[in-house]
């Protein structure tokens, strides 16, 4: 049986993520499990400017790698030191992905199985003060010269890695490396109990980042499951890179149906507003109707922009859809365009300082009132019980006059005699439009788990 080698990397970039910038520099060490057996490194010609901030860090100049070979050029060296043995670097998923891209346009397609130092100095050495390359080197007395540079940087994992072959004990490493084993898929500074403690069940799951802020806020019908997809595949958009980089922590909310999860999430994110949440963002509710009276007595209504603190008869998540909720009413009511205020220049505005003829102002409020009462008789008052968490509950969304009220769980035990004691038994929440469309679609298409005012409890 041949024995298990090892490939130790480091490169030196001109940026951050593998789509947009390239390599560098650099050094690939081969060990053999017990000592180093190779070394090769090489600067790289990367067809592009070095920008200042790299130059900084690295010392790498247009002018070193000017006569440098193209990656093209060494890309058979690279192959051949990588081929058959287990990709190893500091952060490996940084390294890897680079080389991988660059092999690629090379026209190779190669694979690796992987280890992170990171990762691996985590568990066997757990508890240090920090886990990057240079404090690692501080806290375990490891020789580091030239940091940040390739050759530099390769040789103190080297000696890191060889310390951890000597401390782990427990067999640590020799798991992490199994072709099985999903720990090298997970982002650097995720802790894998984090993962681990993820259940198979359908709920809500949040990523934090370094400071404990949430930074992404998604919904599953399998929580272990979809966090996972986000770890896998080869994605080398900086986006993917940057969101990877900075998940250092996952909780989760078990709930008990799709729907709670949905709406737990949107509720979630206009909450939290998380950097890495996009979909979701683009149903916030700018816009809404308005209605407001007169010294003249008149009474109009208007699409207007949404304020704190300030309440509008209907909100909407653009300007648009606002102005066509508008124009449905002034039609349906025949109301005088005078009196609707359309929040853009281009539109008829009401204004009727300069004008002898006016409807009679009675009768323009009573359409005005019936406009009003048309958009509130919409709105039903109603429940959606549903499963619960345990055979022991049952979930709850309740929709208070067309708004969404809130959600929760009532224990299968309490006896309910009217739909509107629901109430205290929820969680309250914002209602906003888009919520109200997954509560409708929902509840249309099990019409038999909707209690209304007037129906019967069971």
């Amino acid at each position: 049986m041949k024995k298990q080698e090892y490939a130790i990397v480091d490169i030196e970039t001109t940026g951050g993520n593998a789509s947009g910038s390239r390599i560098t520099e650099i050094a690939i060490i081969i060990h053999d499990g017990k000592k180093i057996v190779e070394r090769w490194e090489t600067l790289i010609n990367p067809q592009k400017e070095i920008p200042p901030a790299i130059f900084a860090l690295t010392g790498i100049t247009n002018e070193m790698v000017s006569t440098a070979p193209i990656f093209d050029l060494i890309s058979d060296k690279v192959l051949e030191l990588l081929k058959d043995r287990v990709f190893v670097a500091h952060n490996v998923n940084f390294d890897y992905s680079f080389i991988r891209n660059e092999l690629e346009l090379s026209g190779f397609k190669w694979t690796a199985r992987k280890l992170c130092t990171v990762r691996a100095v985590r568990k066997i050495k757990p508890g240090l003060p920090s886990y990057s390359l240079g404090r690692l080197c501080n806290s375990l007395d490891i020789p580091l010269e030239n940091a940040h540079r390739a050759g530099g940087d390769a040789n103190a994992t080297a000696i890191l890695f060889s310390r951890l072959l000597e401390w782990d004990d427990a067999k640590v490493i020799e798991t992490m490396i199994k072709k099985t084993a999903t720990d090298q898929r997970l982002p650097p500074h995720l802790p894998p109990t984090d993962f681990d403690a993820l259940p198979e069940k359908t709920g809500v799951y949040y990523f934090y980042d370094q400071y404990k802020k949430v930074i992404y806020v998604g919904k599953a019908v399998n929580i272990k499951k979809r966090v996972a997809s986000h770890f896998s595949g080869h994605n080398i958009n900086s986006q993917r890179q940057n969101f990877l980089r900075d998940i250092h922590g996952i909780s989760f909310e078990v709930c008990a149906t799709e729907l709670i999860a949905l709406l737990l999430e949107c509720s979630e994110i206009k909450k939290l507003w998380p950097t890495y949440n996009r979909a979701l963002k683009r149903f916030e509710f700018n816009y809404g109707i308005y209605e407001y009276e007169a010294r003249s007595g008149y009474r109009y209504l208007a699409v207007g922009k949404l304020s704190k603190g300030q309440s509008c008869i209907e909100s909407f998540n653009s300007l648009h859809t606002a102005i066509n909720a508008l124009m449905q009413l002034k039609e349906k009511f025949t109301i005088d365009h005078r009196f609707c205020n359309f929040g853009i220049p281009e539109l008829p505005q009401a204004n009727t300082k300069y004008l002898e003829i006016l409807p009679d102002v009675d009768s323009h409020n009573e359409q005005i009132e019936k406009a009003l009462n048309h958009l509130v008789s919409k709105r039903e008052s109603f429940a959606i019980i549903d499963k619960g968490r345990t055979q022991e509950e049952k979930s709850i969304v309740y929709v208070e006059n067309g708004h969404f009220y809130g959600m929760g769980y009532l224990s299968s035990d309490i006896i309910i005699n009217e739909i509107t004691e629901l109430k205290e038994h929820v969680t309250r929440y914002t209602s906003n439009q888009y919520i109200m469309q997954l509560i409708y679609s929902y509840s249309e298409k099990y019409a038999f788990k909707v209690k209304r005012l007037d129906g019967v409890l069971v």
